[in-house]
């Protein structure tokens, strides 16, 4: 059941004239690259990865040399490598985002291909050499839309679209080995926890997420909660009105509150099937609609957001603004809303993707379309590019827990003189990698909270307190 384009053809018929949207002076946008087939195209439901080397590490969909899809690399200043074309075998349209572990590798998975085509789970080195954990069965999942997180045991989650014993898709466990244990079948239509699940975030020991499939009795997608051993409880049904179809996973915000979007319902008539919201969602299951789109401020927001350091929510939407080709948009957490971008094509078109922080304080994204290149027919192949909104650099940590006595690493820029690494006020020895990565230890005493890192330039904090477990 690939449906991946859905929304893209839905909403290019459904959508009316949008007015021209809200945009602040504040903010600069960059076109970094514009694909062109033969290094990529399509860059669907994933977010770009800050690499140990700074770069930017992501997927695309389809292009490269077989036209199957990529996993590429590119500087902050927009220079594109392609790290490996997957050719069926390992593989094709990887979808999704990658996952990189304090060791420095990257997991992520394939839409399709493998040895039963039913998708992989796979992992890649920063120089390219990718192997193949998992070949999905069917039985086990298939048609992986979503990545993987890393829990704090070290073992990797993930959800696949179809498949398991009950066809609705599944969520599953993989050691970083590969060794895949099957946690919960999905079964469309035939239960309360809807179908067709869409990627997870981690927090307290559980993990939660959604489905864009409903639960057969009038919803319209859920939220659930899921505990390690496959316990897995709804939090939420949506009904239209508060949102419906959410094609996008949960982001875990500093309030200890979820926060995502919804492709369709909310409170707007300007699109057939709703022009998609943005809610937020307490552990326990109450939901809160922070904004329903409108079409002229973007419609059918599809994947992740981001909460950036000055603690506001960025993301985009896949179609409306002033040009119908979608948005750039910063949310408070009180739920105002400002437009930042409109799409023209040009510049881009239907970006599906998420957007990332990086460590010199910029937000960086993909489109799945459009673009200054004929290359992908009429559709144009996609873009990356990067938003300037004003934030400072910081560090963040790979990973962000750990117990005394613990190797991590801490990301960040122009690092070269470090002179001082503390956890929350308590000094740590560290070893200078690089301009943009220090290899610190836990120290003894460590509570949680931010890492600080004192450098030539000044200091920096970590964009999130560091859990010492």
């Amino acid at each position: 059941m690939n449906n991946r384009n859905w929304w893209n053809g839905a909403f290019a018929a459904f959508l009316l004239g949008a007015a021209t949207a809200i945009a602040t002076p504040a903010q600069t946008f960059t076109t970094l690259v514009d694909f062109n087939g033969t290094n990529g195209a399509e860059v669907l439901y994933m977010s770009l990865v800050q690499g140990f080397d700074g770069d930017l590490y992501g997927t695309t969909g389809s292009g490269g040399a077989t036209g199957q899809g990529t996993v590429f690399k590119i500087t902050p200043g927009g220079t594109l490598t392609t790290l490996y074309s997957f050719d069926g075998s390992h593989g094709v349209e990887p979808l999704a985002g990658l996952f990189q572990t304090s060791e420095g590798n990257f997991y992520g998975t394939t839409f399709l291909g493998g040895a039963r085509n039913h998708g992989t789970v796979f992992e890649i080195t920063p120089a390219g050499t990718l192997t193949t954990l998992h070949s999905f069965v069917y039985a086990d999942g298939g048609g992986p839309f979503a990545g993987v997180v890393q829990a704090i045991n070290g073992v990797l989650y993930g959800t696949t679209s179809e498949g398991g014993a009950e066809g609705g898709g599944t969520v599953f466990e993989a050691t970083p080995r590969g060794a895949l244990t099957t946690l919960y079948t999905f079964s469309f239509g035939q239960s309360s926890a809807g179908a067709g699940p869409f990627g997870l975030a981690a927090a307290d020991g559980k993990f939660y997420g959604t489905t864009y499939e409903g639960d057969g009795y009038g919803s319209l997608g859920t939220i659930f909660e899921i505990k390690p051993g496959g316990s897995l409880t709804t939090l939420h049904s949506f009904s239209g009105p508060d949102g419906g179809y959410p094609y996008a996973g949960l982001l875990y915000a500093a309030d200890g509150n979820f926060y995502g979007t919804t492709a369709g319902g909310g409170a707007s008539e300007q699109c057939t099937l709703g022009c998609g919201t943005i809610y937020k969602v307490t552990p326990e299951g109450t939901l809160t609609t922070q904004h329903s789109f409108d079409s002229a401020d973007g419609a059918a927001p599809e994947d992740v957001l981001v909460q950036a350091t000055d603690g506001n929510f960025y993301g985009t939407t896949s179609a409306g603004g002033a040009n119908n080709y979608g948005t750039i948009f910063k949310i408070t957490p009180e739920g105002n809303l400002t437009t930042l971008h409109s799409f023209d094509f040009t510049d881009g078109a239907n970006p599906v993707g998420g957007l990332v922080q990086c460590t010199d304080g910029n937000l960086y994204g993909t489109t799945s379309e459009g673009g200054d290149n004929d290359d992908c027919l009429s559709y144009g192949c996609g873009t990356v590019f990067q938003v300037s909104v004003g934030l400072g650099p910081f560090v963040k940590t790979l990973p962000s827990f750990g117990k005394a006595g613990d190797t991590i690493t801490i990301l960040g820029t122009d690092l070269i003189g470090t002179t001082s690494v503390t956890f929350n006020g308590a000094p740590s020895a560290f070893t200078i990698l690089s301009h943009t990565a220090i290899t610190t230890t836990v120290p003894f005493g460590a509570t949680r909270g931010k890492i600080q890192v004192t450098t030539p330039n000044g200091t920096l904090l970590s964009n999130v307190p560091f859990l010492v477990l």
